[in-house]
Parts: structure tokens; sequence; C-alpha cells
């Protein structure tokens, strides 16, 4: 794999219940409405659970996810290809956090903060 070792933690608060922020992480179609320049593999199911595999791409760029664990508040994915790493995601009420660790040629510390501050927006107006 080309690129850069590359780690980043961030947690934010929310406006929006742990139930909201599972939905909004769990589910794809959800996902797709704040995760910005992403496109899924066709296929994908309701919900994400342990042991399902799809590809999404960032402009030409395809990362393939395995769901490693998928619980009331916590995913993890291990992904390959364009990264090779793994991204987990917690949650609770009010709060998410996100750590993302792998080698890219991606710069994954700005992609990681554009998406949290995206799903912020978005929760912040599932609750109106």
């Amino acid at each position: 794999m080309f690129g850069n070792f590359q780690q980043s933690q961030l947690r934010i608060e929310v406006e929006a219940s742990a139930a909201t922020i599972r939905d909004s992480l769990l589910r794809p179609v959800q996902q797709e409405k704040w995760l910005i320049g992403q496109r899924f593999s066709p296929g994908m199911p309701e919900e994400l659970h342990s042991g399902f595999q799809f590809t999404s791409s960032i402009g030409p760029v395809k990362i393939h996810h395995q769901v490693d664990v998928a619980k009331p508040n916590c995913l993890r994915l291990l992904l390959s290809q364009g990264i090779d790493g793994f991204h987990e995601w917690y949650w609770g009420e009010g709060w998410v956090q996100s750590r993302l660790e792998g080698v890219s040629i991606l710069p994954l510390n700005l992609g990681q903060s554009l998406s949290l501050l995206s799903l912020k927006t978005f929760l912040a107006t599932q609750g109106r």
C-alpha cells in the first residue's frame, strides 16, 4: 500500500440522542445523507451488521469495508484498498467519537474532520 501511516481520534458534542446517532451511523440510507462525496456499492442492507462487506468510492479511490463490530453504541470497520486500516465509531447521548488509523495517500484527518462536521450538521436538522 502506498501512502503514510496516519491516525486520528476526534470526539464532538452533538444535539442528538444516542438512538438518532445510531441510526445515522448504522443505516446506509442515513449515511448517504451526510457523508460528503462518498458513494456506496449497490446492495446495501437496511442496517450494517458484523461480517457485511461493501465498497465505497471517494472520487476515483475505492475503499473496501468489512464490518467487524456493529453494536448499539459502536461500529468498527476494517478498511482495505484506498485505506489499509480501520475506522471505529463510538457514541452516546449527545456525543460521537471517531478513531481512524491506516496507511493511505488520502488526507485521513481532513476527511475525518469534514465527516464529523457534516454528521453534526445533519444530526442538528434531525431533531427539528
